[in-house]
């Protein structure tokens, strides 16, 4: 009947509108935020003030006011093309970058595009927030998330005028049969549309759906732990070594140049510079000792434990450091407050008497894929935080990437390898590519060019 095919009309409208909901949402910050972290976060700096592997973003609609809106959405999606064509602000950015290439981004929309650059003014006009007691004052708190309850309405909404016009061809179609004598009584209640064998099947396919969507998109994301930020048993501040320090981080990872694993670092890599410093500049002595004790030195005398020394001689020392830089800090402290503050942090480095630093690993690939640090560090100079973001910046180290294997993949088709100065790449293997390069047929070589895709390359 008429009011059967329409209905299914209405109904197929209304699910394409509801799968297709989040296209027609306006740019926000909350999801710039999250396109910032998944894209930008590693070559740009968060607070949008400092110029990091790629240039402060804050204020980079005023920089780009002399030219049209999409030029700028051009610039994000290739820039090298931008250069190649010859527009003038991209020349200016590429002489004063070069040769840092900015990575590609050609599935992002306008819209999205314009949910980065919301998140960045955002986080450009916050004002400084200033630590006052354990808390902050004066400072922005950023904007919330998208709120869904919006949309919520709208699908209500649809339903609903489904149901209306349902009910009304209903009606319809009964007048018409009453004016043709072929009624049969009532109309249908609105259970009865409701409940119809047409409408159950189609909410059950729509079940089936969503169900396989989400069951899909869970197995992908199975041992996947982006955003994984677990404490430590030492409170190790990368903010305060990669950041304020500006220690490299190939100092303490020195496997990232030579082996397949970055390595942590050994107890001695870590005595080379706390042998001397002594005192942290948050956490004092507390978390500085744990070091020692696993490494059996003797902040006292600069020495380390001779072999024979006893559990209850080493525990005497620690608690004779413990006091003497306790009562520096505290000049006023009671004996009863020293005592307490000794006995305390005494009983935190029992566990690492003797033993080795048990740090929790935080970036894990599944056993069937092969990563090669050497291979991206030394001969492909990428840098750190291309992959492990600004890691100068944390306080507690998280996973920043979602090391995917679309990630990867992804990486690969956009990054230009760098030939430049790299011996590797003289090999004759290579040979075509530089000729190309120089007759100017060519302008670079991305990854996925030199086997960057083969799927034995990380599977074997």
């Amino acid at each position: 009947m008429l009011y059967k095919r329409f209905s299914i009309q209405i109904l197929l409208l209304a699910t394409f509108l509801l799968v297709g909901v989040q296209s027609f949402a306006q740019p926000n910050v909350g999801e710039g935020k999250q396109l910032f972290k998944d894209n930008c976060a590693q070559c740009h700096a968060r607070n949008m003030k400092s110029d990091l592997t790629g240039p402060a973003l804050g204020g980079m609609e005023e920089r780009w006011a002399d030219y049209p809106r999409e030029d700028l959405y051009t610039w994000v999606r290739n820039s090298q093309k931008m250069i190649a064509d010859g527009h003038p602000y991209a020349l200016e950015l590429w002489a004063k970058w070069k040769p840092t290439v900015m990575n590609q981004f050609p599935n992002l929309t306008d819209d999205q595009i314009e949910s980065i650059i919301l998140y960045v003014n955002d986080e450009y006009n916050k004002v400084d927030e200033v630590v006052v007691n354990g808390g902050t004052a004066g400072g922005a708190t950023g904007s919330e998330p998208t709120n869904w309850s919006f949309y919520y309405v709208i699908v209500g909404v649809l339903a609903l005028l489904a149901l209306i016009l349902g009910r009304l061809i209903i009606l319809l179609n009964h007048q018409a049969d009453q004016k043709e004598g072929t009624s049969l009584g009532e109309p249908k209640s609105v259970l009865s549309q409701v409940f119809s064998p047409s409408v159950i099947a189609f909410i059950i396919f729509i079940l089936v759906l969503l169900f396989g969507h989400t069951v899909v998109n869970n197995a992908i994301d199975l041992g996947r732990q982006k955003g994984y930020q677990p404490q430590q048993p030492i409170k190790f501040s990368h903010a305060t070594h990669a950041g304020e320090q500006q220690i490299d981080c190939q100092y303490c990872h020195d496997g990232a140049r030579r082996s397949k694993h970055s390595v942590i670092p050994a107890t001695n890599t870590c005595m080379n510079c706390h042998a001397a410093i002594k005192v942290g500049s948050t956490y004092g002595t507390e978390e500085l000792t744990k070091i020692y004790a696993s490494a059996g030195w003797n902040p006292n005398t600069g020495q380390y434990f001779a072999s024979n020394v006893s559990e209850d001689d080493k525990n005497k020392a620690y608690k004779k450091w413990f006091k003497d830089e306790y009562v520096k800090a505290n000049a006023d402290a009671t004996e009863k407050r020293i005592n307490s503050a000794v006995d305390k942090q005494l009983a935190n480095i029992q566990e690492f008497m003797g033993r080795p630093i048990e740090w929790t690993k935080i970036h894990n690939l599944p056993d069937h894929v092969y990563f090669n640090h050497a291979q991206h560090v030394s001969v492909g100079k990428v840098e750190c935080q291309t992959c492990h973001g600004p890691v100068e910046t944390m306080e507690v180290l998280e996973q920043h990437a979602p090391l995917s294997m679309g990630w990867c993949v992804n990486c690969h088709r956009e990054t230009e390898v760098k030939f430049a100065d790299n011996p590797y790449y003289n090999e004759d293997f290579y040979k075509a590519y530089h000729t190309e390069i120089k007759n100017g047929s060519r302008t670079a070589v991305t990854v996925e060019e030199i086997g960057g895709l083969e799927c034995q390359k990380c599977h074997y």
